[in-house]
């Protein structure tokens, strides 16, 4: 592809990009009272691993999937219950939740007790990378450049929601975002980045995804 249809290409996808809000989201998972009416945007916060599993399950085939920075294991629980093989990838090790909502039955949904998921207790260390098809990060705080590199590096796929930059080996110029520099960062790299959202009742997600198989030549 020539520079000018890369940089128009470039240009387009930060323009998508720039008209997507960025979620500011917290570092709890989904255990907040629900009782009272919520509105799209702390629904969105609240149900964040329902959305992104619900949106996985939807676009990918079933596969190995890598939770970086999974903390409880929630997706990772709500991906093997899809047939995913997922595995939490956090450096402190915590149990599962108890109970989560089920947001298109809109009821509650007990785990049972002593349930566990897989869990590798440390730092993700792109060395790993390999064992898996796609490497997901979901507030993977500081590991967003790394997943990306260890996907270049294994030819994998990733899907990202990018969060702050604390901890990340580059840093935005000025005026630029941070999710534009990730996606510049992915396209040096070869990836064709498609940014998408996941949602529900107008709650929406804002993602970067470079599925396994789109990297360019």
């Amino acid at each position: 592809m020539g520079k000018r249809k890369t940089k128009e290409r470039n240009q387009q996808i930060f323009s998508n990009l720039i008209e997507m809000r960025q979620a500011s989201l917290p570092d709890a998972d989904d255990e907040a009272d629900d009782s009272e009416p919520q509105q799209p945007g702390i629904r969105m916060k609240k149900f964040r691993f329902q959305l992104f599993a619900e949106w996985l399950t939807t676009e990918l085939a079933p596969c190995r999937a890598a939770d970086i920075g999974g903390g409880k294991g929630l997706l990772t629980y709500l991906l093997r219950q899809s047939g995913w093989q997922a595995t939490v990838i956090d450096p402190v090790h915590q149990e599962l939740p108890d109970k989560y909502k089920d947001i298109r039955a809109n009821k509650r949904v007990l785990i049972p007790a002593g349930t566990k998921v897989p869990r590798i207790d440390r730092v993700f260390n792109p060395a790993i990378a390999g064992q898996f098809d796609v490497l997901l990060g979901l507030h993977a705080h500081g590991c967003n450049v790394q997943i990306i590199d260890a996907s270049a590096a294994n030819d994998i796929g990733f899907v990202l929601l990018p969060c702050c930059v604390i901890d990340e080996p580059l840093y935005p110029v000025r005026g630029v975002t941070w999710v534009q520099s990730l996606t510049d960062y992915a396209l040096r790299q070869g990836f064709e980045v498609r940014p998408f959202s996941a949602g529900v009742q107008r709650a929406e997600h804002r993602h970067l995804r470079a599925a396994p198989g789109v990297r360019g030549g």
